[in-house]
């Protein structure tokens, strides 16, 4: 059985930080390209950063600077370090787990980042 469990979110104030981690289990985690995407209310979910197997990052152009997408191979962890909140970094935060070859796809039950002062 599969499952990503995502942990870290709550309520900050604007400048603060967090630090989400997501476990992996039931994969070969060495196989999966890894992302961390957000869902705002009323917003469509989006991609906020990715990390690829070979350890290629990408980062949605407004958390440039901010957030930092890393993996732990040997804990089966992905991890995204949120710094210098903002009010619109609100949302739910998912893990993603995408297989290099073929469409295998899993996704996390979700953390919730709230930020407000």
């Amino acid at each position: 059985q599969v499952q990503l469990v995502e942990s870290g979110g709550g309520s900050v104030q604007p400048g603060g930080s967090l630090r989400l981690s997501c476990a992996a289990s039931g994969i070969n985690f060495n196989f999966y390209d890894m992302g961390w995407y957000r869902q705002a209310p009323g917003k469509q979910r989006e991609l906020v950063a990715s990390l690829d197997v070979g350890g290629s990052t990408n980062y949605k152009d407004s958390v440039k600077g901010r957030f930092t997408i890393s993996r732990d191979n040997a804990k089966s962890t992905v991890y995204l370090q949120i710094n210098n909140l903002r009010p619109e970094d609100t949302a739910v935060y998912y893990c993603n787990a995408r297989k290099i070859f073929g469409p295998t796809d899993y996704w996390g039950q979700g953390t919730q980042v709230t930020v407000s002062s």
